[in-house]
C-alpha cells in the first residue's frame, strides 16, 4: 500500500513538472493581441490565416503602420497583408528589405516573414497564393494556400547558406523576392535563388490559381519586422 501511494505521488509529481515545462511554450505561442492594433497604412489590408480566425483572432489584434516608407509589422496572429494596386502578371519581379530589429522579440523560437506572389481570391474563403519567407536561423519556407496549405520545401522549411542568421536581440536584415515568368517562378533570398519551380508545380486544383495576381507580404505569428524598398517591376 505504500509503495502504490508513493508510485502515485511519484507520477503525480512528474506530471506537474511536464506540465510546468510544457506551459511556458504553449503560452509563449497563442497569439499575441497588439495594443492598438489595426492597419492604418494606406492602401493597405490583410486577413488573418484560417486557423487563426477559427479560434476567433482578428486582423486588428495586429498593429501595421507606415513611417515615411516603411512598413511597420507588430504582428499578433498569423496573417496575410496586401494593397490591391500591386499586381503581377506575365513576367515581374517582386522584392523588399525585411528586418526584425530584435530577433524573436516577441517569441522564444523562430517565426517567418516573407513575400507573397499569386494572390487571387484573397479576400474569400477559396484564397489562392504563394509565399516564401526566411527565419532568422538560416532557414527558409515555402508554402501555398489553393485553398488549403500545401508544403513546397518541407513543413518547417530548410536551411540555406543564403540566409543571414542571428542571436536573439540581435538585428537581422534579410532580402527577398520571387521572380516569375510564364515557364517557372524562383524565390532569392539575400540575392541568391535559394528555391525554383516550374509553373506545373505551383498552379492547378488546390493549388495556387494562377501565377499572375496580387503580390503581398505573409508575417508569421508574434513577429516585430520593417518592411522598406517594397516594389514590383517587370
Amino acid at each position: 500500500m505504500r509503495f502504490t501511494s508513493a508510485t502515485a505521488l511519484a507520477l503525480a509529481g512528474a506530471l506537474f513538472v511536464a506540465h510546468v515545462h510544457a506551459a511556458p511554450q504553449a503560452m509563449q505561442d497563442t497569439s499575441r493581441k497588439v495594443p492598438g492594433g489595426g492597419i492604418t497604412a494606406p492602401g493597405w489590408q490583410g486577413k488573418v490565416d484560417a486557423g487563426e480566425a477559427a479560434k476567433g483572432a482578428k486582423i486588428e489584434d495586429s498593429k501595421v503602420v507606415m513611417a515615411g516608407s516603411e512598413l511597420k509589422f507588430n504582428n499578433g496572429p498569423a496573417a496575410i497583408y496586401w494593397n490591391p494596386a500591386n499586381k503581377g502578371a506575365g513576367s515581374y519581379t517582386v522584392s523588399a528589405t525585411f528586418t526584425e530589429p530584435k530577433y524573436m522579440s516577441s517569441n522564444d523560437h523562430p517565426h517567418p516573414y516573407g513575400i507573397f506572389i499569386a494572390g487571387n481570391k484573397l479576400d474569400t474563403e477559396n484564397a489562392t497564393l504563394l509565399y516564401c519567407a526566411p527565419y532568422g536561423n538560416g532557414s527558409f519556407i515555402v508554402r501555398g494556400f489553393g485553398p488549403a496549405p500545401f508544403m513546397l520545401n518541407g513543413r518547417r522549411g530548410a536551411p540555406n547558406d543564403a540566409v543571414k542568421k542571428a542571436e536573439a536581440g540581435g538585428s537581422v536584415t534579410q532580402e527577398v523576392a520571387w521572380v516569375v515568368t510564364p515557364e517557372k517562378a524562383d524565390c532569392k533570398i539575400n540575392g541568391a535563388v535559394v528555391a525554383s519551380y516550374p509553373t506545373a508545380e505551383l498552379v492547378g486544383a488546390g493549388k495556387a490559381e494562377s501565377l499572375d495576381g496580387i503580390a503581398g507580404i505573409r508575417v508569421a505569428h508574434n513577429v516585430d519586422v520593417n518592411v522598406t524598398n517594397w516594389k514590383i517591376t517587370k
